[in-house]
């Protein structure tokens, strides 16, 4: 672990290192409130050893609650040290952050058995810290494609939105369907069409440049996003996806080309155009609809709307 040894008092933080370092943790020392806090937000220790008193700035107390303020994907266990025993001065300090105290003058013993429960209670942290991260890619994940599902999409396009809207930027949707893919489960199976999903979706992530997002939009349906593209790089990188898939060479007897293909509707935000997200899914949306009544396995881009 790594441990931060806050107190004026020289002595304390030699009792205090000389502990920490007989237990193999790193140990770093700050002589008052300010420099400790500057320490912290640069070092994110797993442990915070305070006194309670540091004139002048920061006292433990207010260091405390810096901490805990600060907090988010990491939990830091506070060990306060003071010299007033009277309970109301420790409950004080347990409301201010401190999860134990140690009663001044330091003993050795006392902080080697508390820096054992602090490395119990983080490692306890980090793991639950381990399994939220998860938990949370795998509420944003379609668990069939691996792809990122519509509720990352919402949160992701809602982002780049504000900041296209902001700084000018131009973006593109890209709306893909398998075609004809119920007709492809009816012939096949739906274990077939599951691995046709997938294999669709393997391809799109495989192509896709840094920074796009690549989503399962629902059932045979998937959403590229492409920031910083503008309708005409949008239509090129996606006629590349079409032709991709249709090279899988993945047998559909239903289909005119005689392979799973896919097709593309496209709506592209334009800088000053008064276009919303929901109204660019929905050119998307309508964009898909005209390349599947055009013949499918073709890209068509939709036309901007709402500009001065």
């Amino acid at each position: 672990m790594r441990v931060l040894v806050a107190d004026d008092d020289s002595g304390a933080r030699l009792v205090a290192k000389t502990v920490v370092e007989e237990l193999g943790h790193e140990c770093m020392e700050a002589a008052n409130g300010g420099e400790a806090w500057d320490m912290f937000t640069q070092y994110q220790p797993q442990v915070l050893v305070t006194d309670r008193m540091m004139p002048p700035g920061l006292d433990g107390l207010q260091l405390c609650r810096a901490v805990r303020d600060s907090e988010q994907n990491i939990y830091t266990y506070i060990v306060l040290l003071t010299s007033m025993a009277r309970t109301d001065e420790i409950l004080a300090g347990i409301d201010a952050g401190a999860d134990d105290y140690v009663i001044k003058p330091l003993d050795p013993f006392t902080l080697h058995s508390r820096l054992l429960v602090a490395q119990r209670v983080t490692s306890l942290h980090l793991e639950l810290g381990r399994y939220r991260a998860e938990l949370a890619k795998q509420a944003q994940t379609d668990p069939l494609t691996t792809l990122n599902n519509r509720l990352k999409l919402t949160e992701d396009l809602d982002r780049l939105h504000h900041r296209s809207v902001r700084y000018g930027r131009d973006y593109s949707l890209a709306l893909c369907d398998i075609d004809s893919f119920k007709h492809y489960n009816d012939t096949y199976g739906h274990q077939a069409g599951d691995r046709a999903l997938q294999a669709v979706a393997a391809v799109l992530a495989a192509s896709g440049r840094q920074g796009e997002g690549i989503y399962r939009y629902g059932g045979e349906e998937f959403l590229l996003v492409l920031p910083e593209q503008a309708a005409p790089a949008a239509a090129v990188a996606l006629e590349r996806f079409r032709a991709t898939v249709q090279a899988l060479g993945i047998a559909h007897s239903t289909s005119p080309a005689g392979v799973l293909t896919i097709s593309v509707g496209i709506s592209s935000f334009v800088p000053g155009c008064e276009t919303d997200i929901e109204e660019l899914l929905r050119q998307a949306d309508i964009a898909l609809y005209e390349a599947k009544a055009a013949g499918r396995n073709r890209v068509t881009v939709a036309t901007a709307v709402g500009c001065a």
